[in-house]
């Protein structure tokens, strides 16, 4: 339809995104996002609930750790009575523990929930508000396959970001916990090395920390690649999808071209790109476990070693040496939360990249029109259409524009009842003109003043048929109980589709069920139920029967109060409403103009 649209279509095959964002203004958008969510205070509440879960539980393990001395020290004494009631003290610490964790997991699921239900209304609020979902479609590659970020990217990114704050939160409280208690059971121990004597002050802490920091640090050389590598799988996981989508979607016309093989090849290829991104990504993954996994395995024993020459030194006890170990676990656990969850935070952060770059994308939008310069539309008195200079762009080169067309009659009043229709010169792209009218397609220069408080109707070539009953297309996009049976059969029976009045009631993939002559007539019925005082056609009556061209215009010569605007080539219009002619004429660099 226009070239703009069908380079950036080509270009997105090969790229994950056209826009670079900072990952601070990523969080900024992300942000803007939450704040402006209808269920920012269900989250914060929950938040703020789940912070108490999560401070109780912290408290709950100091109080296990610190039964591990007297518990082990009545095994080492082979007391039976104290090693009975430290099993008391157990049970009690433990169903305290599985409470807190119960409830923490029921807290955990509505903050995800929440979170999901916020971002995914916030970005598909953006994507259709003022007609932005259609001009991205139009400008960038963004809006190819949007579905990948509105859906697959959206719950990841509400899902990971409530698990990584949880397990962030809960890693810092328990480091912060149990600090203190490592550093108080290795506080008072001196080495003896060679005749030498020296003491280091909380030497457990610091040799978690180095633990920690030694496995943080090769994580990070060896997951670096991780967040791209993700990313560029959720691109081609969304272009295989689409690809599957639009196959799906035009089977009768690839049947009929005897297109299997071509779009089996397709389709083949853009598996292939989705295999390499899983291969890299599964590599990148392999070698990151080597460093996960074996820092993991290591953890068994290292708590122990490092405590141990305390032990043997005589100062701790057995009790005392299991607690210090079950303390250091709890501090590299913590520590070493950054590490366990690379993987996982460097997949956050592609999902925040594509959602946050589709969100900055239609929030972009108004500022590339305001740049490549845009038609005004206005609203005006009743019973009139006013078009003062208007030329509309073909091609968007950044903020220029490489080709137009304008009509030649500069300054147009349409009133009410008129029949109009537009044509001129050859290659002229009038659907252009037609998106323009609708307020689709800014790009351009002139004024548009339409009436106020008063319905504008615009019928494409090829209109919308949405799944769901009959009568719900035949009302579209009004309800359906706005009209009785008998206004949706008469409607059904005036456009010659009687066949169908038995079946208001049936569900089907209407756009499948129908030829093309019954979706146009399915679209007249539309305009005769509705009544609308303005009605923009775009060559409607193009490749018709003659029997429906004949009925369709018959109803049109009928609509004497509506005003009609006719945009393209129609004898039987021109015969049936006798119209004012408009004529359209190319400017600027008009080899380049589109062909409709």
């Amino acid at each position: 339809m226009v070239t703009f649209h069908t380079e950036q279509q080509a270009s997105a095959e090969n790229a994950v995104a056209t826009v670079e964002l900072s990952f601070s203004r990523q969080v900024s958008i992300a942000a803007d996002s939450f704040w402006r969510s209808a269920v920012r205070n269900r989250i914060l509440g929950v938040a703020t609930a789940l912070l108490g879960i999560i401070l109780l539980t912290a408290y709950g393990t100091v109080l296990l750790n610190q039964w591990n001395a007297p518990f082990y020290n009545a095994l080492e004494r082979r007391d039976l009575s104290a090693f009975l009631n430290e099993l008391r003290n157990f049970a009690i610490i433990a169903g305290f523990l599985l409470l807190l964790n119960v409830i923490q997991t029921w807290l955990n699921q509505m903050t995800a929930l929440y979170m999901r239900e916020g971002l995914s209304r916030d970005v598909v609020d953006q994507w259709l508000k003022d007609k932005r979902a259609f001009r991205l479609s139009m400008s960038s590659p963004l809006g190819v396959n949007p579905d990948q970020r509105l859906h697959e990217d959206a719950r990841k990114l509400a899902e990971m970001t409530t698990s990584l704050t949880i397990g962030l939160v809960q890693s810092t409280i328990l480091l912060v916990s149990f600090i203190g208690v490592l550093w108080n059971l290795s506080s008072n121990f001196t080495f003896h090395v060679a005749g030498y004597s020296f003491a280091i002050p909380g030497y457990m802490v610091w040799g978690a920390i180095l633990y920690a920091l030694a496995a943080s640090l090769l994580s990070q050389l060896v997951g670096t690649k991780l967040s791209k590598l993700n990313a560029d799988r959720y691109a081609r996981e969304a272009d295989l999808r689409f690809s599957l989508m639009r196959a799906n979607e035009n089977l009768e016309a690839i049947a009929l071209a005897r297109g299997e093989e071509t779009e089996r090849r397709h389709i083949h290829q853009t598996l292939d790109t989705v295999i390499g991104s899983i291969r890299h990504l599964a590599m990148a993954l392999t070698n990151l476990t080597w460093v996960t996994a074996g820092f993991g395995w290591l953890a068994i024993i290292v708590p122990i070693l490092i405590a141990s020459p305390a032990y043997f030194a005589g100062p701790m006890s057995f009790g005392g040496l299991m607690m210090a170990a079950a303390a250091f676990t709890q501090v590299y656990s913590a520590l070493r939360w950054y590490v366990d969850n690379f993987g996982a935070i460097a997949d956050w952060r592609a999902a925040l990249m594509r959602v946050t770059v589709f969100r900055a994308a239609l929030m972009d939008l108004d500022q590339q029109v305001l740049t490549a310069g845009r038609i005004t539309m206005a609203s005006g008195k009743p019973g009139q259409v006013d078009l003062e200079a208007l030329e509309i762009c073909v091609r968007v080169n950044g903020d220029a524009c490489e080709s137009a067309f304008r009509l030649k009659e500069r300054d147009i009043t349409i009133r009410a009842g008129e029949k109009i229709m537009v044509n001129g010169d050859q290659g002229v792209n009038r659907k252009l003109l037609f998106n323009a009218l609708a307020g689709l397609w800014p790009f351009g220069e002139g004024k548009v003043t339409l009436p106020a408080n008063e319905e504008i109707l615009f019928v494409p070539q090829v209109g919308y048929l949405p799944e769901g009953r009959l009568r719900s297309l035949l009302a579209y996009p009004a309800p359906s109980a706005s009209f009785t049976d008998a206004e949706l059969a008469a409607a059904l029976t005036r456009v010659g589709l009687d066949e169908l009045v038995r079946r208001l009631d049936d569900r089907a993939r209407w756009d499948r069920a129908l030829d093309k002559d019954e979706q146009m007539a399915l679209a007249f019925a539309n305009i005769l139920l509705r009544k609308p005082r303005w009605v923009v056609f775009y060559d409607v009556l193009e490749g018709l029967e003659p029997a429906t061209e004949e009925r369709l215009c018959r109803i049109l010569g009928e609509l004497g109060d509506t005003t009609l605007l006719y945009i393209g080539r129609s004898a039987a219009y021109l015969k049936a409403t006798n119209p004012r002619l408009l004529h359209l004429e190319r400017t600027g660099h008009a080899a380049d103009a589109l062909v409709d």
